[in-house]
């Protein structure tokens, strides 16, 4: 019950005040005693999360009012009880309807508790079933879980193969990959010290990068030693992008949490400037304490709008990396809310990304690369702000447009453009 109730409070944040699955359950899973609970916690919310709008269908048909008009508490408990039925093997149905009829006992809803009983026991005596009904979009939302406003989008920007591909690769959370900070030690030696403390790690896709195949890696003695950082791979083949060299100077305009900072200072050994911004003065000192961890000397991490121009760094920099907010409709299954977020998010932020393409545009030495990315797949965001971008600064020419997929490249959804200023 611990854990349902747990995982319970997270759900009920996220519908209550749309929070952010990954802060609400950080802030609960600090409370939980093992490992074992956080595995299954973690499951829980954001499975039921990315089914949400599965679920939904399911349960409405087993309703006599419509599902919007059940109190949150009842709405939540009815949804995380359906995916524990038909989406987790390991739980028996009769705790996934027993345990779902205390939460709403338990979190002020008693009174509906026969009405949790009730779905749920049918629920378990109905096999689940997706609609076949030839409108691809009503199929599509129901099942691969996401608004038809969604759906219309990737088919139509990705065509049917690779669009119903990614969504079947949605869901089910993203394999845990780590950058080896070969500033301190070895792949080889980083796997064998993470053998010792019971997690199970195999070579990952790119150099210098081990995949967890079992335990959590952030608890053992070599997170602590800053032995590696937590990356995936899309990140990594973005940093190559920059193609760096030690000495050189890189300003990385949105840097945290740091991540892509970090793997820059490794592959330029620790020598020469990195200058990581970010907006937010918190996420600032996460950079900091990042970069402490991991023994890197040359980055300086402070606070700065991106969006804002800043002549004392023009013409500074040999790269600059710009990883601008956007969508996030490339990592679904990290973050499953953003499949409920409108669409009409993006226009806004077009904006926004071309101001800091164009303000990072003039920090960038003649000669030098600048990289821009997203972990969208949006055309707008990604190949329209930047081919706007290019036809208003003829001094900048594309290198390169690359944007990767979970079931092509094994990656988060991801794009960037590595863009070369040659007047």
């Amino acid at each position: 019950m611990q854990n349902r109730q747990a995982a319970f409070q997270v759900l009920l944040r996220v519908e209550r005040e749309k929070a952010y699955s990954n802060l609400a359950l950080d802030a609960v899973l600090k409370q939980a005693p093992a490992a074992e609970s956080n595995a299954f916690v973690t499951a829980l919310v954001y499975g039921t999360l990315e089914r949400q709008i599965t679920l939904d269908a399911v349960l409405s048909g087993f309703l006599r009012q419509p599902i919007t008009r059940l109190r949150p508490q009842v709405l939540v408990a009815l949804r995380m009880g359906a995916y524990q039925i038909y989406f987790m093997d390991k739980v028996p149905q009769s705790a996934a309807v027993n345990e779902s009829v205390k939460l709403v006992q338990k979190n002020g809803c008693a009174f509906a508790a026969g009405l949790v009983n009730s779905v749920l026991r049918r629920l378990c005596e109905t096999p689940l079933t997706y609609p076949q009904t030839g409108d691809t979009l009503s199929d599509w939302s129901v099942r691969y879980s996401c608004p038809r406003a969604l759906a219309a989008h990737f088919l139509r920007e990705y065509g049917e193969p690779d669009a119903k591909a990614f969504l079947e690769a949605s869901f089910g959370g993203a394999p845990v990959a780590l950058r080896v900070n070969t500033l301190k030690t070895t792949p080889e030696k980083l796997a064998a010290s993470l053998a010792q403390a019971g997690v199970e790690t195999a070579a990952g896709l790119l150099p210098d990068t081990l995949t967890v195949l079992k335990g959590n890696a952030a608890l053992t003695p070599a997170y602590k030693e800053g032995l590696f950082h937590v990356q995936d791979p899309a990140s990594g083949l973005c940093v190559d992008a920059l193609q760096l060299e030690p000495g050189m100077t890189l300003l990385d305009l949105c840097a945290a949490p740091g991540g892509k900072s970090f793997t820059a200072a490794q592959q330029m050994q620790n020598r020469g400037r990195i200058l990581a911004f970010d907006l937010h003065e918190q996420r600032v000192g996460l950079i900091a304490s990042g970069a402490e961890r991991l023994g890197i000397s040359i980055l300086s991490a402070r606070q700065h709008d991106a969006a804002a121009d800043d002549p004392a760094f023009y013409d500074s920099a040999d790269r600059v990396l710009c990883d601008v907010p956007c969508s996030g409709l490339g990592v679904l299954r990290r973050k499953p809310e953003i499949r409920l977020r409108p669409l009409a998010l993006i226009d806004k932020l077009t904006e926004i990304q071309y101001n800091i393409l164009v303000c990072a545009s003039r920090y960038v030495r003649k000669g030098g690369l600048l990289v821009y990315s997203t972990c969208t797949l949006s055309r707008a965001e990604n190949e329209g702000v930047c081919d706007r971008f290019l036809h208003a600064h003829p001094e900048f020419q594309k290198n390169a447009y690359r944007t990767l997929m979970p079931h092509k490249d094994g990656t988060d959804g991801f794009f960037f453009a590595q863009l070369r200023r040659d007047t």
